[in-house]
């Protein structure tokens, strides 16, 4: 039986303390910030910038590699692919460093809602950005998904009959416009089934991680070990969405 989903309390907004650097954020690091400058040079609002680096992480590949430890935002820039962990610690990073406060918010789903890339999950982590615009966080977990991976989804759904996998709900958001929030999964409180508890807000993936209240529910050793146990099957399930959009029974498909 579902437990009743657990909300914690809204924190104070202090967007000022949202800004540093951290060992996965190194907001000095010449590439991050030459990427940065590149992609926000033409934008006349703090909100053009969010979203001109918000769009630039979107369409990178979702997936997942192997991790001896949480990756750096450099180390995620280099390589131009990752899963929900390494594309927050990104955006994060960039939009730190173009001068916008924001930080994630993890929360837990349940872990149906991974239907089609893993069964062997009981609960899926989600880091959910925030980003402080025009006096207020908004928040969007859409970054996740590049586009060909959330069509591809939701197609999937569809033909499944079904309301929620490979991390989505079949309505869920595919874009972030910077005014308000959006969710592929649908909104982090009650009102979503698959929405279980607010972890509260972390500057970066290794600072969640390290926390007590992860360290509660798994240890660290053990997180990284399962991680790389899952990460070829979870990998092969994205890439399989993205090279092979159209089902098999769609009379659309072209064969030779």
């Amino acid at each position: 039986m579902k437990q009743p989903a657990e909300v914690l309390p809204v924190d104070v907004p202090q967007p000022g303390q949202w800004l540093g650097s951290t060992a996965l954020l190194d907001l000095e690091d010449p590439r991050l910030r030459l990427r940065v400058h590149a992609l926000t040079q033409l934008c006349t609002t703090e909100r053009d910038k969010a979203l001109a680096l918000y769009q630039f992480v979107k369409r990178m590949p979702v997936g997942r590699r192997f991790k001896a430890a949480p990756h750096t935002a450099r180390e995620v820039l280099d390589v131009g692919r990752g899963d929900a962990l390494d594309k927050a610690a990104l955006l994060v990073a960039m939009l730190r460093a173009a001068g916008i406060p924001a930080r994630i918010r993890c929360i837990l789903l349940d872990g149906r809602i991974l239907h089609g890339v893993t069964s062997a999950v009981r609960e899926a982590d989600r880091p959910v950005l925030e980003v402080w615009l025009e006096g207020a966080w908004q928040q969007t977990d859409t970054y996740i998904y590049d586009a060909d991976t959330m069509a591809s989804a939701r197609q999937r759904l569809k033909h499944l009959g079904r309301e929620w996998g490979y991390g989505i709900h079949v309505e869920g958001r595919m874009l972030w416009h910077g005014e308000g929030s959006a969710f592929v999964g649908g909104p982090p409180d009650a009102s979503n089934p698959m929405f279980l508890r607010d972890m509260g807000c972390f500057d970066d993936p290794l600072a969640y991680i390290t926390s007590p209240v992860f360290r509660r529910r798994c240890s660290l050793l053990g997180r990284l070990v399962r991680w790389n146990v899952l990460a070829p099957f979870s990998d092969r399930a994205w890439r399989a969405l993205r090279e092979q959009p159209s089902l098999p029974h769609d009379p659309s498909r072209k064969t030779s």
